[in-house]
């Protein structure tokens, strides 16, 4: 059977691929990041630690939806339980991103982000409660800490290393090195 392409098919399929200036452009339009959020008393609680979203949209009686823009950094933890008590602990520390950068498929997170930090199980999620703590301590927001310091606490969980400690040297180096040109 021969069909003739419509007028609209042949004009997409002779198109060219798109330029390094279109790509540019793009890449200035801003991608919301949407964080699921539920709770539903005695069984699951998915809720935010810390991260300024721009928005959040109220579905119904257990369920939010957070907004976050490009760049932001956010904390979600999940905790789910059983008649016997909690039977899952999780926290994640994540990074919105851009159309351009490299993301993550997170359930629950669309359309993805950056993975800063998994903890996952009580001991785990307790160790970074203590960190999380520490820095909130010193006056500093945690969505401001380096991503490369969630990176390494990470790490360091992972391997059942001590974990590092963030001080007020260190964030002031990481906004210096933040504000260079």
């Amino acid at each position: 059977m021969n069909v003739q392409p419509s007028a609209a098919t042949a004009a997409t399929t002779n198109t060219s691929p798109p330029s390094l200036a279109m790509l540019a452009r793009r890449a200035g339009t801003v991608l919301l990041t949407r964080v699921s959020l539920a709770y539903v008393e005695r069984r699951i609680d998915l809720y935010l630690r810390f991260g300024e979203p721009s928005r959040i949209v109220r579905l119904d009686q257990w369920r939010r939806v957070a907004v976050f823009l490009s760049g932001a950094v956010f904390c979600r933890i999940r905790g789910q339980a059983n008649d016997y008590g909690t039977t899952r602990w999780e926290l994640m520390v994540m990074q919105a991103c851009t159309s351009l950068d490299a993301a993550q498929r997170i359930p629950g997170v669309l359309p993805g982000s950056r993975l800063l930090l998994h903890a996952e199980g009580e001991p785990a999620v307790r160790a970074v409660f203590v960190q999380l703590d520490a820095i909130e301590a010193l006056g500093i927001a945690p969505a401001d800490v380096s991503p490369a310091y969630w990176r390494t606490l990470g790490n360091r969980l992972a391997a059942r290393l001590p974990l590092p400690e963030y001080t007020a040297e260190r964030h002031t180096a990481w906004l210096a090195g933040r504000a260079w040109p």
